[in-house]
């Protein structure tokens, strides 16, 4: 392994080796990312029918919970049954017909990596990603001498993503 001089080569060092260790992880956050914005269309998504038994007599609030369907709405009740856009509950027997959109099973899975939240099992490699990509920010900066050009011309580029992120992020 290379040897480790100074701030500097420790920063350079570390910065390369832990880039090709997260490359094959930020090749998987880039794609799950890109889903992620087109996922209130059916891009790549397949159909999926269910049917199956839940609660009955749930309240349209309840049901649309239940059945994790956002922007849930009833359209038509005849008798015990309530039909909403994506199909039909039987209130009575607690018989629910739908469909559902759905990603294949390992995009869905890719997704799940930005979603995931402190008390699920990704927690750890979604903390170790951020920490690692705020190290890139940081070790970025020892990459070339201060009194260097691209140095010089990187802290330019550094400032003006940052304004264009923070401005982005307001509007």
């Amino acid at each position: 392994m290379d040897k480790i001089k100074d701030t500097r080569s420790f920063m350079r060092i570390t910065h390369r080796y832990l880039g090709y260790f997260m490359a094959g992880i930020m090749a998987v956050y880039a794609v799950s990312g890109v889903l992620l914005i087109y996922r209130d269309t059916d891009f790549l998504k397949k159909e999926v029918k269910i049917d199956k038994k839940i609660e009955a007599g749930l309240s349209e609030k309840r049901l649309g919970k239940e059945l994790k369907i956002k922007n849930f709405e009833v359209e038509k009740t005849e008798g015990d049954v309530l039909k909403f856009k994506q199909g039909t509950y039987n209130s009575a027997t607690g018989q629910v017909k739908y469909t559902k959109k759905e990603l294949p099973f390992v995009l869905d899975k890719m997704t799940k990596l930005h979603k995931s939240q402190s008390k699920e099992t990704l927690s750890p490699l979604n903390a170790f990603f951020g920490f690692s990509l705020f190290f890139f920010v940081i070790s970025s900066f020892w990459m070339f001498n201060p009194k260097s050009k691209a140095f010089k011309k990187g802290i330019k580029f550094a400032i003006a993503g940052l304004i264009i992120a923070i401005i982005l992020t307001m509007i």
